[in-house]
């Protein structure tokens, strides 16, 4: 399957919005909004977690939407520690359904990958509280919510959470802490680390999964 990559800027808070879009040579099923990791520790919408899951929702026939947070690329302003990037994505969200009418009431996709997952978890909320369309799926990956977390959140009782067993950077006992009170079960990965090196196939086989619930 091709999959066709255009480079768009959105409209942000702060200014210009760097994204890229992935679109699937199959009709469009749906879109997804993929978060990447860490904007200060080398984290862009190119790192290899979140172009595999925009892969994977493209190849479903889902419009794959990967922005660049503050301070990236073309994206302008600076790191905001998710409160602003999360108000970015709320207004990305509503550029993407004007451009696009054809996703609007279509199924949506939300994933995030390490601090892209602390936006992505206050970006639900957000949609919750607005009584705004929340996504049929939502994907935490390394999850690292609680270090960036400036609002009460709530998680979908479906949620996919998937975890390196031997992460450097967020170790899995974290993890469990997190999540203890909302009773969301953890996909353990043996021996992988925070990057998931040596384990995609095994990662992109539980989205896969996960994309096959909501589109079959």
């Amino acid at each position: 399957m091709a999959i066709k990559t255009e480079k768009i800027i959105l409209n942000g808070m702060a200014g210009n919005m760097d994204c890229a879009i992935d679109w699937p040579d199959t009709p469009i099923r749906g879109w997804a909004l993929v978060l990447h990791p860490h904007p200060l520790h080398e984290g862009t919408r190119d790192n290899k977690i979140v172009t595999t899951v925009a892969r994977a929702c493209a190849q479903n026939g889902l419009l794959a939407v990967r922005p660049n947070f503050r301070g990236v690329g073309l994206s302008e302003g600076v790191f905001d520690k998710a409160h602003g990037e999360t108000r970015d994505m709320q207004m990305l969200i509503e550029q993407i359904e004007q451009l696009y009418p054809e996703v609007s009431h279509k199924k949506w996709v939300l994933a995030g990958f390490s601090f892209g997952t602390a936006v992505a978890a206050q970006l639900y909320a957000e949609q919750k509280q607005a009584q705004h369309k929340l996504p049929d799926a939502m994907m935490l990956l390394g999850p690292a919510v609680w270090r960036f977390q400036y609002r009460d959140i709530e998680l979908p009782a479906d949620l996919l959470v998937v975890h390196g067993e031997k992460d450097e950077v967020v170790p899995l006992q974290e993890v469990f802490d997190w999540i203890r009170p909302y009773q969301i079960p953890v996909t353990v990965i043996p021996e992988a680390t925070h990057f998931f090196h040596g384990f995609l196939i095994q990662l992109k086989r539980l989205i896969q999964i996960k994309l096959d619930q909501i589109l079959k």
